[in-house]
């Protein structure tokens, strides 16, 4: 089995299932933050892998539902550029395996790569888990429409 480096929103209930998954497959995870990580542009593309840029984002943000931010219409310099500002409209979660990296956590793709065992979900692995009406992550409402938090100076994005 292997071990696998998860940059993760730390409190995102999402990456808290998907990380059960990789465990009860027999893989070991090792969660990182990835909200409090200074990105190099880098260590960024390095999680892309040719995938087309609108592909790099979290597709979950309030900035991106609300059309604040376009990721059809960024560049690979404004979406870095962006995502190191806010990194929480990078994809989550960001994998890495013995220098391999991937974004984002499709069931099928991860299986062909690390396998993940018989019981596959057949749940969309990255979709917001807490629906549309809004939540709560590590004990924080989030209701900004545009996904910043004001008291507590972080965007949301779960």
């Amino acid at each position: 089995m292997a071990t696998v480096t998860f940059y993760e929103k730390p409190g995102c209930s999402g990456n808290a299932k998907q990380k059960k998954i990789l465990e009860a497959a027999g893989h070991t995870v090792e969660p990182r933050d990835l909200i409090g990580r200074a990105w190099t542009r880098g260590e960024l593309l390095s999680f892309f892998g040719g995938l087309p840029i609108a592909q790099w984002f979290n597709s979950n943000s309030p900035a991106i539902k609300s059309g604040e931010i376009v990721p059809e219409e960024c560049d690979e310099a404004t979406a870095v550029a962006l995502m190191q500002k806010h990194p929480l409209l990078i994809r989550r979660p960001l994998l890495e395996v013995e220098g391999v990296r991937k974004v984002g956590f499709d069931v099928a793709a991860i299986d062909a790569w690390i396998g993940l065992g018989a019981d596959l979900p057949d749940e969309d692995m990255e979709e917001c888990q807490h629906g549309k009406e809004g939540h709560v992550c590590q004990g924080h409402a989030h209701d900004h429409p545009c996904g910043h938090d004001h008291e507590h100076g972080q965007s949301d994005g779960c």
